[in-house]
């Protein structure tokens, strides 16, 4: 299972439908992937724990993780002494192992980032814009990319996994948020962002809504991996969300899962208005550019923030109740334990606006519905990218299904 050789999720239907099992090939390939998702949630394990967790035998195990280790994926840690029996010896993740690239398409500025297997991010570069073209953006990626493979020896270069794109979903639609003239959002209605793309990137590419792909981050590299169901909900220009079932990123009929930005919820003046509408970040900065104050100044210095304050808290008051709304609605279909709340704001912000929310739920009926616990994401401005990154690892290295894995994993 050589990083060097990974097949894009897509190639894996030539081959058998290796995923289920179907055949001694497959077997192996998924139990590999469930190796590597449970090194990846722990951390570390040695082989017996391996074993314990899957059910699997310590034979299998054992020629499992030696592969693995060879291929470069894993690397073994200092042994552990117990307080009886020989040392165990726990695997973890090699950064080296893999590593993938990761385009944000935002609403003022575009970032394109190459991380390693564990999420360390190697290089990064950012272009910034009144507002997003496909030309220029693609003169972007084709300037910036060379440069970040030159970050990585020959070598590695060959263990990129792929690059993962994240952009809003059907962008030309923004027309009046996103403040760019109409015909230069046309550009995208008919553009297959992968086929251009493909013409600079040499590498399989994965497009995604850009909350889901945010989701995506958190389940492989924040704190969300902890649990098995969660909601997310990202607060970017446009807020958007992901939902997380049974350890799985949970993509939709058409990749659009999720989609909280788009859900009705009662509009202080009466009425439903979607809640893209009343708790994105765009409306704060209309409403900072009509008082004199540059929004542009919020992405340069957290101190900027501070300064707008009376703008920030009625904006946050106003957000958080929408946003409240949101989950409870998700919630009861969904019968979700937990809730993820992240954002592309400093981390105090963050926090403001999570406390915020929390008092608005206290203010809601709940009745009938199961208790969740609500808590801050801990990627902010940066999970979009990520995001991005983290879709060709876990389309190469993450099982499609953790069935196999015992309760309480």
């Amino acid at each position: 299972m050589s990083p060097g050789k990974a097949a894009p999720a897509a190639s894996l239907e030539e081959r058998g439908d290796d995923r289920r099992g179907t055949s001694q090939a497959g077997m192996r390939l998924y139990n590999e992937r469930l190796a590597l998702s449970l090194i990846r949630r722990r951390g570390s394990l040695p082989k017996a724990e391996i074993a314990r967790l899957t059910g699997l035998s310590a034979q299998t195990c054992s020629v499992i993780v030696k592969q693995l280790e060879a291929d470069g994926l894993l690397r073994k840690e200092a042994p552990q002494r117990g307080r009886v029996g020989q040392p165990s010896v726990p695997f973890s993740l090699d950064p080296d192992g893999a590593f993938s690239l990761g385009l944000k398409i935002g609403r003022r500025s575009a970032d394109l980032v190459l991380i390693d297997f564990v999420g360390g991010e190697r290089a990064r570069r950012r272009q910034s814009y009144r507002y997003p073209e496909p030309g220029p953006l693609l003169g972007f990626v084709g300037e910036a990319l060379p440069e970040l493979e030159g970050a990585l020896r020959p070598a590695q270069r060959s263990r990129i996994a792929g690059l993962g794109v994240a952009m809003p979903w059907q962008i030309w639609s923004w027309q009046q948020e996103i403040g760019a003239p109409q015909a230069v959002l046309d550009q995208w209605r008919d553009l297959v962002v992968a086929d251009e793309l493909g013409a600079v990137c040499p590498h399989p590419l994965t497009v995604y809504n850009d909350a889901t792909a945010a989701c995506a981050a958190e389940l492989a590299f924040g704190g969300g991996g902890r649990f098995r169901d969660f909601l997310y909900v990202f607060v970017g220009s446009f807020i958007g969300g992901g939902v997380v079932l049974d350890g799985k990123l949970l993509t939709g009929r058409t990749g659009n899962a999720g989609a909280l930005g788009s859900m009705p919820v009662p509009a202080p003046d009466g009425g439903l208005r979607q809640l893209l509408q009343q708790a994105s970040l765009f409306i704060l900065e209309r409403r900072l550019e009509a008082s004199g104050f540059d929004p542009r100044r919020l992405e340069l210095a957290d101190a900027a923030w501070d300064e707008a304050s009376p703008l920030v808290e009625t904006w946050l008051n106003a957000a958080a109740a929408a946003i409240a709304t949101a989950i409870v609605s998700a919630v009861a279909v969904l019968d979700l334990g937990t809730v993820v709340l992240d954002g592309g704001f400093p981390p105090a912000i963050r926090a403001r606006l999570g406390a915020a929310v929390r008092d608005a739920l206290g203010r809601l009926d709940r009745q009938g519905l199961s208790e969740f616990e609500l808590i801050e994401g801990t990627l902010g401005a940066g999970a979009r990218a990520l995001g991005g990154a983290a879709l060709p690892l876990l389309a190469n290295f993450a099982i499609d299904s953790e069935l196999l894995l015992k309760d309480g994993v």
